[in-house]
């Protein structure tokens, strides 16, 4: 290791426990990751490590921090770049699939925080991401409905929940097939028939004016 490595501020350092539980978390059960097993990733001591991160609840809680911040700045940049709202929902939806096709342990991580029992940081902060990117489709999915792009009548809580859904049911059979070449084949196809299902919601509410 060189001088430099064994020098890093502290915040270079957490980001780098961060990312090696992400690294780990690719080829191996999430609950089953150690601290050794971070430490020595990280090419430190266990108690090096500590002084980053004084327990492990507090690491899984940096990661969820990172996962948070890094989807929703992805989604919220491939959104912004689109002023079609239904172009922005596309953006978000095939930006989604490939940052889960670039980091295949985030979801093992998630799917664990969440079926934990008991109340954490992490899982708080994982179902906080859950909420925060509804919010962002229930935004632009209003937008489109404001606009005529979409029925007046519509429901956005179920359109959102779709969209999540079908996010989710591409990532459970990535998982299962450990594919991911075709999770991103599969994903403009979903979101195609998605799309279709809703124009074709403001396509039938016209027909009857």
């Amino acid at each position: 290791m060189t001088q430099r490595a064994k020098h890093l501020p502290s915040d270079e350092r957490r980001a780098e426990a961060v990312e090696a539980v992400v690294e780990l978390a690719a080829s191996a059960n999430p609950e089953e990751i150690t601290t050794s097993a971070i430490a020595a990733r990280m090419k430190l001591t266990q108690g090096a490590l500590f002084r980053h991160f004084p327990t492990k609840d507090a690491i899984w809680q940096g990661v969820m921090e990172w996962v948070s911040e890094r989807l929703l700045a992805r989604i919220d940049r491939l959104a912004g770049a689109e002023s079609d709202p239904l172009a922005a929902l596309k953006a978000m939806f095939l930006g989604h699939v490939d940052f889960i096709a670039e980091h295949p342990g985030v979801p093992r991580m998630m799917v664990g925080q969440l079926q934990n029992t008991g109340e954490t940081p992490a899982k708080r902060m994982a179902r906080t991401l859950v909420e925060n990117y509804a919010n962002r489709l229930r935004r632009i999915l209003s937008a489109a409905r404001a606009e005529g792009v979409l029925p007046p009548d519509l429901d956005i809580d179920a359109a959102a929940a779709l969209f999540l859904g079908m996010i989710q049911g591409l990532v459970m059979q990535h998982l299962i097939h450990g594919d991911s070449a075709r999770m991103r084949a599969d994903a403009p196809r979903v979101f195609a028939i998605y799309r279709a299902g809703l124009v074709a919601g403001a396509t039938a509410v016209e027909g009857r004016t």
